[in-house]
C-alpha cells in the first residue's frame, strides 16, 4: 500500500499493479486511487476495463500496444481473471515488453505466486498483497473516522461494535456511517447506540445460539435459527457455522489449559484478539468432552441430510432441540 501512496505522490507509476488478497475494501479503495491518479475521471478513450475468466488475453494485449488519445497513459482494469491462478502464457510473456505508456491494473481474488504470471507482474510492476487487518489497525482505523466527525467511544463500546461487524472492512465502513448518522449532536457514543442501528452479522447470531444452548434455553436457540432461516441463509450453512463454533471453543479452552495469552490464542485459533476473551467465557459453559460430542453430532447431521434420512432443516433443528435440552 505504502509502494502505491508513493507513486500516486511522486507520479511515477510503474507498468503493471497486481492488488489481490482478502480484504476486499482495501483492494477497492486502491484500485480507485490508481484509476484517479492515472486518467481523468471523463476519460474514456484511455481508460477500458476488463473483467471474469472469459477475459481475452489477446484483447488486452492488441489495446495495450494503442497509443494513449491525447494523454500520457492509457489504464486497463482487469479484474478476476483468473490469470494468476491458471497462468496465462501469452500476456506472461507479453508484460516485459508492455509500453511505457500503458498501465495494466490487475484485481484478484485468487493467485498463484508460482505462476509466470505472478512472476511477471512482480518483475514488470508492483505487486501488493491486502490482507486482513489486525484487530489495532482497525481500531486506529475506526478512532481515526470517529475523530473526524467528533465523537467519542470507550473501549467496551469499541468491542462491542467489532463483535456485531466482524473484521471486515466494508462491513464496518457501512455499519460505521449508520452510527455516525444516528449519533447526530452526540460526543460519546453508547452501548445502546451500537445495539440499536449495527445489525449483528450471521456470525454473532451464531454465537447467541451457542450461548442459548450454554444456558439450555431452547426457545431463545430456536428463535435464533429461525431468524436466520428468514434471512435466506441455508440450514447447512448454519450447521456449519453452530459445528465451527464449537471447534473454536475447542481450541481456546485447550489452548487456555496450556498456559497461552490471549494474542496466541488468536493466532493459533484463527480469530480475532478481541473475540478471544468472549469465546473464553463461553467456553467455560461447556466440557471438553461436550464440546467433542457436538462436533461429531454436527457431522452426523449433515451425513443424514446428504443420505435422505433428514430434510436439512429438520437436522438441525434435531440438533439444537437435543443440545439445547440436556447436554448428551
Amino acid at each position: 500500500m505504502k509502494t502505491i501512496d508513493e507513486d500516486i505522490k511522486s507520479g511515477q507509476f510503474k507498468r503493471v499493479y497486481l492488488l489481490f488478497g482478502e480484504e476486499a475494501y482495501l483492494k477497492h479503495q486502491y484500485k480507485r486511487k490508481l484509476k484517479q491518479a492515472l486518467v481523468a475521471s471523463d476519460d474514456t478513450m484511455n481508460f477500458s476495463s476488463f473483467e471474469g475468466k472469459d477475459t481475452n488475453p489477446k484483447a488486452i494485449i492488441d489495446l495495450a500496444e494503442t497509443l494513449p488519445f491525447f494523454a500520457d497513459r492509457r489504464l486497463i482494469l482487469i479484474e478476476n481473471s483468473g490469470f494468476f491462478k491458471n497462468s496465462c502464457e501469452e500476456l506472461a510473456a507479453y508484460l516485459p515488453e508492455l509500453p511505457e505508456s500503458t498501465c495494466l491494473v490487475f484485481v484478484e481474488e485468487e493467485i498463484d505466486k508460482r505462476s509466470k504470471m505472478y512472476k511477471a507482474a512482480q518483475k514488470t510492476g508492483s505487486v501488493v498483497e491486502f490482507k486482513k487487518q489486525t484487530d489495532e489497525i482497525l481500531i486506529r482505523w475506526i478512532l481515526g473516522r470517529l475523530k473526524k466527525e467528533k465523537r467519542n467511544i470507550t473501549t467496551p463500546v469499541m468491542q462491542l461494535f467489532l463483535s456485531r461487524t466482524g473484521t471486515d472492512m466494508e462491513n464496518i465502513d457501512r455499519e460505521l456511517e449508520k452510527l455516525i448518522c444516528y449519533t447526530m449532536g452526540k460526543d460519546v457514543i453508547e452501548a445502546a447506540d451500537v445495539e440499536a442501528v449495527c445489525v449483528g452479522q450471521t456470525t454473532s447470531k451464531i454465537f447467541e445460539m451457542v450461548n442459548a444452548i450454554a444456558e439450555k434455553n431452547q426457545k431463545k436457540a430456536l428463535s435464533l435459527y429461525y431468524d436466520l432461516l428468514a434471512l435466506k441463509e441455508p440450514p447447512m450453512r448454519i450447521l456449519f457455522l453452530i459445528t465451527r463454533q464449537f471447534h473454536i471453543l475447542m481450541q481456546v479452552k485447550d489452548l487456555r489449559r496450556l498456559g497461552f495469552d490471549n494474542k496466541s490464542i488468536a493466532s493459533k485459533a484463527g480469530i480475532p484478539e478481541f473475540a478471544v476473551r468472549r469465546n473464553l467465557v463461553q467456553a467455560k459453559s461447556f466440557s471438553m468432552k461436550e464440546l467433542r460430542a457436538a462436533l461429531e453430532d454436527g457431522v452426523r447431521a449433515e451425513e443424514d441430510t446428504k443420505t435422505g434420512r433428514m430434510t436439512d432443516q429438520l437436522a438441525v433443528e434435531t440438533f439444537l432441540i437435543r443440545y439445547s435440552g440436556t447436554m448428551a
